[in-house]
């Protein structure tokens, strides 16, 4: 697997829209600058049949830094999470073709000649 990145979303989007690559841009630019707003202000965003962006606090721990083995304090802060909607996971787990849930096919035939 490979990233996309905003550039190769950017080609898409145009090329599906009809839009020039230069508003297209503008456009995905406008929407993380949106979210991003919405997220530092304490906002969830959903969007239904994608998913929902959402900031999660973290309490202050120790942590250890494996090189040294020294134990630091880690301040407690906000982290930005994605949650993906039920759709979205279906449709990539249908792509990478995995079976949800029960036994595959080659089980099945298996169970059945018990």
């Amino acid at each position: 697997m490979s990233n996309t990145t905003k550039k190769d979303l950017v080609e898409k989007i145009a090329d599906r829209t009809g839009l020039t690559q230069v508003d297209t841009k503008i456009v995905i630019e406008s929407f993380l600058e949106s979210v991003t707003e919405a997220l530092q202000a304490g906002s969830n965003i959903e969007i239904r049949g994608f998913g929902r962006f959402k900031v999660k606090q973290k309490k202050a721990r120790t942590a250890r830094n494996p090189r040294t083995n020294e134990y630091i304090e880690v301040d407690a802060g906000f982290k930005p999470v994605f949650e993906a909607s039920k759709e979205l996971r279906k449709r990539i787990n249908d792509a990478q073709g995995y079976v949800e849930s029960g036994p595959i096919p080659s089980q099945q035939q298996a169970i059945g000649t018990l």
